[in-house]
């Protein structure tokens, strides 16, 4: 047993099973680094599939902006801020950091702060100890432990109750925690990257949020712009999105009709990404035929009006997008648009034929 404890792997009792039970030590230790080689070359390969120019698809300039920060962030330590609107692959970034980082051999761990109650979110951070509480039936390892040596992701961390914010900056400080209900001290080595889709800022001088916490969380701050903002991006994702999703439900791929890119173009996708994924899916369920008409793509334009001042644009593109708005909701009726926006029909008519309006 003391051998056992110092780290010997196993331990034979000489009788005449010894050969037998020396062969199968010797099979069992095979195994186990046949095991060990195979799980190396899979964190090899995850962390080739997270080559964050692949993953994180596009092409224009605010998302190369992006690629730059990511790399500088995978080269070091330092901790990482990610700020953007829902749906524009905080999570993704956070995961090719980490994946393009020395740490990539260690746990990449996720929690979204928003999504467990405050009373709980001590214990999944920093673990409890048995009897620590009703209902501490059994020690706990938290999130902070689990991911030693590893990258810690703290999603929506604007979300943080402003007492437990307070143990979290000192867990950062100290680089140790304390499981709830004991009192062994555990050092920790993690690598911390947090995303909001909030104004931080903000809500420190709200005091919202401890102002000490924020310039320890803001090290190396990544802003991801929305899908609005990345020029043709929508275009190469939803191109993306439908060789993915056919692939995977095997089915014949299909393609965007030049009128369907056009409707495409003309939506400012609130949700980001994750919406856009969502209507190129279900355009391709909706879709007869290896084409995909803009019958097949739902595109919820009740909203657009009140998302689009938020791209600034040229005078004519906002009177484009106006006109196809009011297109949209009166079913395409050229009449009564030209009435509602007393503009004359001729003027809609050849801006239908010039392709800047989709009928």
């Amino acid at each position: 047993m003391e051998l056992l404890k110092s780290g010997a792997f196993d331990y034979i009792v000489k009788d005449e099973d010894t050969k037998d039970r020396l062969w199968n030590v010797l099979l069992h230790l095979q195994e186990i680094k046949g095991l060990k080689k195979e799980v190396e070359q899979l964190k090899n390969e995850l962390k080739k599939n997270y080559d964050f120019s692949k993953v994180i698809i596009g092409q224009s300039d605010s998302i190369q902006r992006v690629f730059a920060l990511i790399d500088k962030a995978a080269k070091t330590n330092i901790t990482v801020s990610l700020t953007g609107e829902t749906g524009t692959g905080k999570e993704m970034v956070a995961k090719a950091i980490h994946y393009n980082s020395t740490r990539h051999k260690y746990p990449f761990v996720a929690i979204n702060v928003a999504a467990i109650p405050p009373d709980l979110l001590e214990s999944e951070l920093f673990g409890h100890e048995k009897g620590a509480f009703t209902g501490a039936q059994g020690k706990r390892i938290g999130k902070f432990e689990e991911a030693n040596k590893g990258t810690l992701f703290l999603d929506e961390i604007a979300e943080m109750d402003i007492h437990l914010q307070a143990k979290l900056l000192r867990v950062l400080q100290e680089r140790e925690i304390t499981r709830i209900g004991g009192n062994a001290v555990i050092p920790i080595d993690v690598r911390i990257i947090v995303a909001t889709h909030r104004n931080l800022l903000k809500e420190v001088q709200e005091k919202k949020f401890r102002e000490d916490l924020y310039y320890r969380l803001l090290g190396l701050p990544i802003e991801l712009p929305p899908l609005r903002e990345r020029d043709n991006d929508y275009l190469i994702l939803a191109k993306h999105f439908i060789q993915s999703f056919c692939s995977d439900n095997r089915l014949p791929l299909k393609t965007l009709t030049a009128e369907s890119i056009a409707k495409l173009k003309q939506y400012d996708y609130p949700g980001n990404i994750r919406e856009l994924k969502s209507i190129i899916e279900l355009a391709v369920v909706m879709s007869e035929s290896d084409l995909i008409y803009p019958s097949d793509i739902n595109i919820d334009a009740s909203d657009q009006m009140g998302n689009l001042l938020f791209k600034e644009t040229t005078l004519k593109e906002y009177e484009k997008q106006i006109i196809q708005y009011f297109l949209n909701k009166y079913n395409q009726d050229v009449i009564a648009v030209s009435k509602k926006l007393d503009i004359g029909k001729s003027t809609i008519y050849r801006m239908m034929q010039r392709g800047e309006l989709i009928k």
